[in-house]
């Protein structure tokens, strides 16, 4: 490898036994208003795996996935302050331009955040979209208070595990959904009350928990019929907060409800080119990492997957299975 290259992780074309392989590609340079990340580690996101398997219409093939990543800034574009060369930076990249499972990658300045010295790059890496979402949903849109019911589905997943954590550090009540499986370790996040989907009646232990009131908030990562459900576990005038999407609310009376419905979409800041978003990342990304330094949360079970196609390729097949507890970062120092 020279100066001019580097190596990465390529998916040739977009389906269902999609598997990914090793390349050497041109180093990317930073444009302006740009900053170039030596990548150290680079999150494993559902969004990664699924569109693996459906693709995205601006890539062209061969693709490098990935939108998350922590690494040490190595160099800037014009305009940008070379006080940010050497700094440690945690970046969730948009989903069109090549992304984050090689060794650099470029994005705008003025979406990355710091990172302290106390917290080490893999454990960085696993913040943006997991953490990132779970934050915009809590503090952005339901607007949780200290002493509200906070309905979380899938709780044992990325952005479950750190919602569950950031609701007890905002001082809420959280009522969780998990698998038998995963149900000691939704509770060991702090979790009051964790409900097995897969074997009780998750309307009946919601009423019973809340004596009928039902919650204030939803956070739904399930979509479907589990979202048409919770809706009518909320209080009049509740907040739902959906990662999937618009909620069906077929045979709903909206109007005796009230309910306030929050589309979830972390990188809709890069889709819609909204700067103010794209700001939001930086300061959302500096909140959770005081949260973290601050021990109000903690870094979720990470599996770390080594720098081999074969590898991250399966890893991103359990992603798209749903059966990951925490998160799955591949560590991209030793490539360097």
């Amino acid at each position: 490898m020279t100066d001019t290259t580097m190596q990465a992780f390529v998916l040739p074309s977009a389906q269902a036994d999609f598997a990914l392989q090793a390349a050497t590609l041109p180093r990317p340079a930073p444009a302006a208003g740009e900053i170039r990340l030596r990548i150290a580690a680079a999150a494993l996101n559902p969004v990664d795996a699924k569109l693996c398997v459906g693709g995205h219409p601006a890539w062209r093939w061969p693709h490098v996935p990935g939108v998350d990543a922590a690494g040490v800034v190595d160099a800037v574009g014009a305009g940008v302050d070379a006080a940010w060369l050497g700094r440690r930076v945690i970046a969730h990249t948009a989903l069109a331009p090549p992304g984050t499972f090689a060794q650099w990658v470029v994005t705008p300045a003025h979406a990355v955040s710091v990172v302290p010295d106390e917290i080490d790059l893999v454990t960085a890496a696993s913040l943006p979209c997991a953490a990132l979402t779970a934050w915009q949903a809590l503090s952005r849109r339901l607007r949780l208070q200290s002493g509200q019911t906070l309905l979380i589905e899938a709780a044992a997943g990325g952005v479950g595990g750190f919602a569950v954590q950031m609701a007890k550090a905002l001082g809420a009540r959280v009522i969780a959904t998990a698998s038998s499986r995963n149900a000691d370790y939704v509770a060991s996040l702090g979790a009051d009350a964790v409900i097995d989907y897969q074997n009780e009646d998750v309307a009946a232990r919601v009423r019973e928990l809340t004596q009928g009131a039902g919650v204030d908030a939803v956070l739904d990562g399930i979509g479907g019929e589990a979202a048409h459900r919770d809706l009518q576990l909320m209080k009049f005038g509740g907040q739902f907060a959906s990662l999937l999407g618009m909620p069906d609310t077929t045979g709903i009376d909206l109007f005796a409800l009230a309910p306030g419905i929050h589309v979830i979409a972390l990188g809709g800041a890069w889709i819609s080119g909204d700067l103010s978003a794209q700001r939001d990342l930086a300061r959302m990304g500096d909140e959770v990492l005081a949260m973290l330094q601050q021990n109000r949360i903690a870094p979720l079970p990470i599996r770390v997957i080594q720098p081999d196609a074969a590898q991250l390729t399966a890893a991103l097949h359990r992603q798209l299975a749903g059966r990951v507890r925490g998160k799955q970062v591949l560590a991209l120092d030793s490539l360097h």
